[in-house]
């Protein structure tokens, strides 16, 4: 599942969350592929891609700058994602899903539980994970069947940190972004078990609840000084960052169904 410059994507993506790199500074290639250790083609071929998710701004032939954005634009746009995609989930469930979909995110379901299975993360999993989350929500959208859904939440996508795969780890915090995924992951069976049951009202409230997850522990993230540098500075460039906060206190075991 995974794509060859995830691990480039996701690591940008922290960096941009964690303030390494900062709102208008523009992105070097050659300093970039240092820091990551990677070569300069990765860093090339991710920035165009971190563009369209509306975290960077093209600057004609001058290359990219990290695009200032604010906590409300994150939050609203996760908010609009989990509407959408809880539409989706209750058409497909609603009127049936085919085969080839099911099988598919049973499929994303055994990658994520093999990922979470040791008990603890390594890095390879970030954009593993990340890869697996995308297919998954991929697959409820195309299974609806609705090209207004997918128009609709390919442009919300172009919000900073709003899609469903744009997934930064907590690097300082791995235990509580362990515990994150582990609970994320059994949403994921519970909004599935919905689905294969015709259960559309479940799985649309399913869907919003998992997307919220994500705006809660944003607001989280915003406790104390932190809030103060962004009102000043319209960004997420802050140790205390978003990413860091994913690892949101979720009620336990509301999606651990048998």
């Amino acid at each position: 599942m995974a794509g060859k410059n995830s691990r480039v994507i996701v690591r940008i993506r922290e960096m941009i969350l964690q303030g390494e790199l900062a709102p208008g500074q523009r992105v070097r290639e050659i300093e970039l592929a240092n820091k990551l250790g990677v070569s300069r083609t990765p860093v090339r071929e991710s920035l165009p891609i971190l563009a369209r998710e509306g975290v960077l701004t093209k600057l004609d032939k001058r290359g990219f700058v990290v695009r200032a954005f604010t906590p409300r634009e994150i939050m609203d746009g996760i908010d609009v994602r989990g509407v959408l995609e809880g539409l989706a989930a209750r058409v497909l469930a609603e009127r049936g899903s085919s085969r080839r979909v099911i099988h598919s995110l049973h499929e994303c379901l055994r990658e994520g539980d093999e990922i979470l299975s040791k008990g603890y993360l390594v890095e390879a999993d970030e954009a593993r994970y990340a890869d697996m989350n995308r297919q998954f929500h991929a697959l409820i959208v195309e299974g609806a069947g609705s090209k207004v859904f997918a128009e609709a939440i390919q442009y919300n996508d172009r919000i900073p940190f709003a899609a469903a795969h744009a997934i930064a780890f907590d690097r300082v915090d791995l235990v509580r972004m362990y515990e994150l995924l582990l609970y994320t992951h059994r949403q994921h069976h519970a909004i599935v078990r919905a689905i294969e049951n015709g259960e559309g009202t479940r799985v649309a409230a399913l869907m919003f609840e998992h997307a919220y997850g994500t705006r809660e522990s944003i607001n989280l993230s915003r406790a104390g000084s932190r809030s103060n540098v962004m009102d000043k500075k319209p960004s997420l460039s802050d140790r205390e960052s978003a990413a860091s906060a994913t690892a949101s206190k979720f009620p336990e075991g509301r999606y651990e169904e048998d």
